[in-house]
């Protein structure tokens, strides 16, 4: 079990109060008791072999599994043959696209305040080689801002906090960096914010000594490893290998696995072509998601409708909450099938800005037929 701190603004009194927060096995936050809906059509298993979970790097087997669930994640190994054509058509009649579906969506949310919860790579930006070069199009910004303006937003992200705050260049937005174990509340221009310090909450601070260390050990251990890049998320590590040979991907799983080794307090996941390393609590994206709608008052409403959109293994915990919460959906952006527990799909970023420009096209007309709309 681990203390966290947590500061809230009491919305009445404008006080922030420090709480502390124990985070276990369980979740820290009441969800509601409902049985987790149906996606549209129900699950389905696609035919190709399912991507290990949770895998361990130990021992010869588990690692050469590791490596090959490296190279089945990429897109280039996604060849185009009957058999994973008619996979595709399977899995998107089961995870319908949101554009199309977007008036049963709507239908859906009627009566209640829709929250959104937002990814970054991948889903706001493209995917690029170059990490640092993330950058979000002015008009995906422009956006996000009119959508924040509609419904309480937040960012979600593996990276760390400030670094996608230097990204998006929104004050008005919740962020929650580091896979969520890094949040802050908006700076200034939004009507949920609550006080005039909003909410802070950092899980596993105890962690950093820790990690500023791992980091500068697998900085200088993959400097011989062409492409690879090792990126400091402040509460978690990113080991990129987008640019790697793919003939060095198991030499640079190996380098991570031994440094790991002698730091069992940490943890080795994988994501889009990078390997994370976070502290090993119980506190990730679906974590965070329930932290903010705590946060906004939301925890055990039945008239909340929230929206979770993102691209990578990371946001399935986010997904799968909305599930067992029996509230909302989720949203993977993804050209190829994917195993997920969300319930629509998107193929890139382009969709996604189309989507959420119908969402703020739809809550204008709705303000003018205030009978019609949201509350």
């Amino acid at each position: 079990m681990t203390s966290q701190n947590v500061v809230v603004a009491d919305r009445n009194s404008g006080i922030n109060l420090a709480i502390a927060v124990h985070v276990t096995n369980s979740s820290i936050f009441t969800t509601a008791a409902q049985k987790p809906p149906a996606a549209p059509g129900g699950y389905i298993s696609i035919s190709r072999k399912k991507l290990l979970k949770n895998l361990e790097i130990s021992g010869g087997a588990r690692f050469n599994a590791w490596v090959d669930s490296m190279r089945t994640s990429s897109p280039t190994h996604v060849k185009s043959t009957p058999s994973v054509n008619d996979d595709h058509c399977s899995w998107i009649l089961h995870h319908p696209s949101a554009l199309e579906m977007f008036e049963q969506i709507i239908d859906a949310s009627k009566g209640k305040q829709i929250v959104m919860f937002l990814d970054y790579d991948g889903t706001l930006s493209p995917i690029v080689d170059d990490p640092d070069r993330a950058f979000m199009p002015k008009q995906m910004r422009a956006t996000v801002r009119k959508l924040a303006r509609f419904f309480p937003t937040a960012i979600v992200s593996g990276r760390c906090r400030d670094k996608v705050y230097n990204f998006v260049r929104l004050a008005e937005l919740y962020y929650a960096g580091s896979h969520g174990m890094d949040i802050k509340g908006p700076a200034k221009g939004s009507k949920y914010k609550k006080g005039s310090e909003g909410v802070v909450f950092q899980a596993g601070s105890e962690f950093l000594p820790m990690i500023d260390e791992v980091y500068k050990e697998l900085v200088e251990k993959t400097k011989t490893t062409a492409g690879a890049k090792v990126e400091n998320n402040k509460f978690c590590l990113s080991v990129h290998y987008r640019c790697v040979d793919e003939m060095k991907w198991s030499g640079l799983a190996q380098v991570v696995k031994s440094v790991l080794k002698e730091y069992p307090k940490l943890r080795l996941t994988r994501g889009r072509k990078v390997l994370e390393i976070r502290p090993t609590i119980k506190w990730d994206k679906g974590k965070a998601l329930e932290f903010l709608l705590e946060s906004l008052g939301f925890a055990n409403c039945t008239d909340v409708f929230p929206v979770y959109i993102g691209d990578d293994r990371t946001d399935e915990d986010a997904f799968k909450v909305l599930r067992e919460r029996g509230q909302g959906f989720g949203i993977l952006v993804s050209k190829f099938p994917k195993d997920t527990s969300a319930s629509y799909s998107l193929q890139e970023p382009t969709q996604v800005m189309d989507f959420l420009q119908r969402l703020v096209e739809w809550k204008r007309g709705s303000l003018s037929r205030p009978f019609e709309g949201l509350r």
